[in-house]
């Protein structure tokens, strides 16, 4: 067996740093989003020409309606553009999409976009593509206990994890965090119990292809023990 260690498969990234790259610009916060959304356009490219076969992206969390309304109304305005310019072409290059997170609260033509786009690539598995709007890793925990309440089932750790909005991925390999800051802010809190941590100072719209090589390099430095000696790993790994 190859002493090289695999490619992450699953990479989920907290994009940080939109509103500093637009402040230290001059620009107002909204422009930093906009290059954000360029930088994830690259960033799923780069994903696939590197075999990664599940992207999750922090794209909204259940706390960001707390900002500024112009900036929140704009948030929302590039998503629409970017669902209706962005989908076709996605669903051509075999990208599979999925919205995690809670769509109560979310404009009915919203709500139609994400439909609309999961109906559209709904069989392509080149790279699975979890966008997570209005999600909060606490509001998945609790709504996965609220489906299993209400199916009568009880509460396990393999019953949860099949309630919860991404069971239809595996965990994440390798969760990034751009912009500096050290700490997953409510993000798939369930899910990171043995994902490995990468976090740099690049802004969010500074990350590039060079930037991912760098947290992937980094993820292969790592030892994946899951709770086992490394003597355990080792031992499986040639067996």
């Amino acid at each position: 067996m190859s002493d090289i260690p695999s490619r992450p498969q699953h990479i989920a990234i907290v994009m940080d740093g939109n509103g500093r790259w637009a402040k230290r610009r001059l620009l107002p916060r909204v422009a930093g989003h906009k290059q954000g959304v360029e930088a994830l356009q690259n960033c799923v490219k780069a994903c696939m020409q590197r075999g990664v076969k599940v992207l999750t992206v922090f794209a909204f969390s259940s706390e960001n309606w707390e900002r500024p309304e112009e900036e929140v109304s704009g948030l929302m305005e590039l998503l629409a553009k970017a669902l209706a310019k962005e989908v076709s072409q996605l669903a051509k290059e075999g990208v599979g999409l999925h919205f995690v997170g809670d769509r109560e609260h979310l404009s009915d033509s919203i709500k139609k976009g994400f439909e609309d786009a999961e109906q559209l690539t709904r069989s392509n598995t080149k790279l699975i593509f979890n966008i997570c709007f209005n999600y909060g890793g606490r509001w998945d925990m609790a709504q996965a206990a609220a489906k299993l309440a209400k199916k009568n089932k009880d509460i396990t750790p393999a019953n949860i994890n099949a309630e919860m909005a991404l069971a239809h991925v595996a965990d994440p390999d390798l969760i990034i965090r751009t912009g500096g800051e050290q700490r997953l802010s409510n993000f798939l809190l369930w899910q990171a119990a043995y994902s490995e941590l990468y976090f740099c100072d690049t802004l969010w719209p500074d990350f590039d292809a060079s930037a991912l090589d760098l947290a992937i390099e980094s993820y292969h430095q790592r030892e994946r023990r899951f709770g086992k000696t490394s003597e355990q790993v080792l031992a499986g790994s040639h067996s």
